[in-house]
């Protein structure tokens, strides 16, 4: 159902009437949700529903067939190259590998967009870079390379990254994939942390449960059936309470997986 623009209103970030498609494929239709500040919002669907693509689509790097994101009331998708570069550069990303440069050590890695985007000295460049790994737990690693150390602590480097400067809003894609239990939830303990301590927004593209019910207050789900958003709001009380079927089946499948295990 299409809405009518608000410009935003209050919110942190908009989604208006938004559609994505590649070519004639449509991939998602009139989404509409809105992200408040300091929420940590998950984007979560089944495998194939669109998730990452969404999360390309707020940050730029693919034009919608319809609709706008807007940030604070501004119309991030209608502005030129250099407001949009101003709004830009509000935001912290860490893609699903992490995206590290192998070649580079982790300090190094986080001093890129330092060096890029400020006048800083290389020798302050390089103390902001400690800085930045302290907060994600991974004082004295500065010189380690992405190949010396465990894919959860590449995967922090990679917050640490998106962190460097000092942005209102985190992406992530998928923080958590690839990483065992405790690793994924170390991670989610600091995002909360980064959240409370910095006052970070976060959006976090995922589809693990334990991760949805343990940071989010706030998500949107893709519906690949209708090929539209199923709902939006608490993750929790979208699981206990949604008139959507495939919401709280999605939401619901770490229950049944646990009720056939006893059915044994």
């Amino acid at each position: 159902m299409r809405k009518e623009a608000n410009n935003g209103g209050n919110a942190k970030i908009s989604v208006e009437n938004l559609t994505m498609a590649y070519g004639s494929f449509v991939v998602m239709k009139d989404l509409n949700f809105e992200i408040q500040e300091k929420d940590i919002f998950v984007i979560m669907g089944g495998s194939g529903c669109g998730k990452s693509t969404l999360l390309r689509h707020m940050i730029g790097l693919k034009e919608p067939r319809e609709g706008s994101v807007l940030y604070e009331g501004r119309n991030f998708t209608a502005a030129d190259s250099s407001g949009r570069l101003e709004m830009i550069k509000k935001f912290g990303v860490m893609y699903q590998s992490g995206a590290l440069w192998s070649s580079m050590t982790l300090a190094e890695n986080i001093t890129m967009p330092l060096e890029e985007h400020t006048n800083l000295k290389k020798s302050e460049r390089l103390d902001l870079a400690r800085y930045k790994l302290s907060l994600v737990g991974l004082s004295g690693y500065d010189d380690y390379y992405p190949a010396q150390v465990s894919g959860g602590m590449n995967k922090r480097a990679g917050i640490a990254r998106a962190l460097a400067l000092d942005p209102e809003i985190l992406f992530l894609d998928e923080p958590g994939a690839g990483l065992d239990p405790l690793s994924s939830q170390r991670l989610d303990e600091l995002i909360l942390r980064l959240r409370d301590s910095l006052g970070s927004t976060f959006v976090i593209v995922t589809h693990e449960l334990a991760s949805i019910f343990a940071i989010a207050n706030n998500s949107v789900f893709l519906d690949t059936s209708t090929r539209t958003q199923g709902a939006e709001g608490d993750p929790k009380v979208l699981r206990d309470s949604s008139e959507n079927d495939n919401v709280r089946l999605f939401l619901k499948r770490g229950e049944m997986e646990e009720e056939r295990k006893d059915d044994r």
